[in-house]
């Protein structure tokens, strides 16, 4: 399969590089900040921002699907920058008859009680799941093939250990209580997303 990797060289974006790579399947990696991206595990590797169409349309037209791993961090309005991006893949993605995986964020889900997580976040943590909730609404109003793959309320580095479980939209939790899941657990469940094509135009989630 040939992906087009968006936001490889975050922690998730290079997770999902190194897991894919591994399985055999090419990768046309885009970053803002390439010199972060392991030359060794990508086809191509790009400078480019998610927002820039003309930088990615090349690439687009020579892949299966895109893959979006861009959280809106930086100054500025983040929804609008989180939007940017999303129309932009959105857009590419329609044009060319691609599928478009993005890596949403746990404040897009909801509590087993139906509360919003959104309204259960400190305020510093707010924004940005504004923002992610903002593209999984974009993408639903669109006519894409998208798949809005939300990870645990923590996502970290750890183990890759095969042991997590899926869900919809409901925020996954243990036995204790907490929502977790290890980047490499994440970026394989991903991986298989890419592969079995189970979850189109649906949010998903993952926890242990």
């Amino acid at each position: 399969m040939k992906i087009l990797l968006i936001g490889a060289s975050g922690m998730i974006g290079a997770a999902i590089l190194s897991e894919a790579s591994g399985r055999g399947h090419s990768i046309f990696a885009v970053a803002r900040h390439p010199q972060n991206i392991d030359p060794s595990k990508a086809t191509t590797v790009k400078g480019a921002d998610g927002a820039n169409r003309p930088e990615l349309e090349p690439l687009v037209r020579d892949v299966d699907v895109i893959v979006s791993s861009v959280s809106p961090r930086g100054e500025g309005d983040q929804t609008e920058q989180a939007l940017g991006v999303a129309r932009t893949l959105a857009g590419l993605a329609a044009a060319h008859d691609k599928r478009l995986v993005v890596v949403g964020g746990a404040g897009s889900l909801k509590l087993a009680d139906g509360t919003p997580v959104l309204d259960t976040l400190p305020e510093l943590y707010q924004g940005e799941a504004r923002a992610m909730r903002a593209v999984l609404d974009l993408l639903k109003s669109s006519p894409v093939d998208w798949t809005f793959f939300s990870p645990a309320a923590l996502i970290e580095p750890g183990a890759k250990t095969g042991q997590f479980r899926l869900g919809h939209d409901t925020l996954l939790v243990d036995g204790k209580g907490k929502s977790r899941i290890s980047v490499e657990d994440f970026a394989s469940a991903l991986v298989d997303e890419l592969e079995i094509h189970a979850h189109g135009r649906q949010q998903m989630t993952i926890g242990y």
